[in-house]
């Protein structure tokens, strides 16, 4: 198909391109007044109990303390623990981010700090969700340590070292812009050059079954 066929092809199917771009433009509103988002974070770790030598709770973090934070992460992301969350009131995007907060000397993960993280329309609802689940994390590591009968005062405890506060999420308004374009126009080129290819198609097949005309002692003639 050269240029010159897809110009007329465009052209015969104006209506098709008028479409796209009126989709095209609604897009674009959603994208310049996008509903108002907000992500929540917060930190917490896991610190060993207070002896005579470590003072200091967090001077003295362990590697194992970490697997122990990955593994309720896990226990927390599986099916169970969705539910489980889901029973606590946290709905929609959430996440458990293990961190290092080490050096370039530290392997990864061998401080047991977890962020956590939450999306909502409003900072409340994004604080709260936050709260929940570092509440139904603190339990989980309780409740392993009492299954294993440890004593309180020898338990690893879970401590929020920063409290959830919710911001505005914001993106990038010109890329969304772009793309919004170049998806309805690109998808409006498409649709119309299709639609033009069918239209053809049906209608040259719908002329192919008509009979021709015969007169009489004579050769066919088109109808």
């Amino acid at each position: 198909m050269s240029p010159r066929d897809v110009a007329e092809a465009l052209l015969r199917r104006w209506y098709v391109l008028l479409f796209a771009l009126v989709l095209t433009a609604a897009g674009a509103y959603q994208v310049l007044h996008p509903a108002p988002r907000y992500l929540s974070s917060a930190v917490i770790v896991l610190k060993p109990p207070v002896t005579g030598n470590q003072p200091n709770q967090l001077t003295n973090l362990q590697p194992p303390l970490a697997t122990l934070s990955y593994g309720v992460i896990q226990q927390l992301e599986s099916p169970a623990g969705r539910r489980e969350l889901a029973a606590a009131g946290v709905h929609g995007t959430y996440q458990l981010i293990p961190r290092n907060s080490g050096t370039s000397a530290t392997p990864r993960y061998l401080i047991p700090s977890v962020q956590v993280q939450a999306q909502r329309s409003a900072a409340v609802d994004a604080d709260t969700a936050v709260s929940r689940v570092i509440d139904v994390y603190t339990r989980h590591v309780t409740d392993l340590q009492a299954a294993e009968g440890v004593a309180p005062q020898a338990r690893i405890s879970a401590s929020v070292l920063v409290a959830a506060s919710a911001a505005p999420v914001q993106g990038t308004r010109t890329r969304a812009l772009a793309g919004t374009a170049l998806l309805g126009g690109v998808g409006g080129i498409v649709v119309a050059l299709w639609w033009d290819r069918y239209a053809r198609r049906r209608r040259a097949g719908a002329g192919g079954l008509a009979e021709p005309v015969r007169p009489a002692g004579g050769l066919p003639v088109a109808g």
